[in-house]
């Protein structure tokens, strides 16, 4: 009953290590992923304007 009363709702120590860890790997794979979105997206921006130049120009 001690243990329950000490930490509440929030669960044991390992627990919430264990709790913490996953939600820092979630951010460290995320991060990487929106890096690699960005990249993407500023590739995809300049392809677009290469080809609607090309198309206004009548290539």
């Amino acid at each position: 009953m001690l243990p329950l009363l000490q930490f509440g709702s929030l669960g044991s120590p390992p627990s919430l290590l264990v709790g913490l860890v996953l939600v820092a790997l979630v951010l460290l794979v995320g991060r990487f992923v929106m890096k690699v979105a960005w990249k993407l997206v500023v590739l995809a921006i300049i392809a677009v304007t290469v080809l609607w130049v090309i198309g206004i120009l009548g290539f």
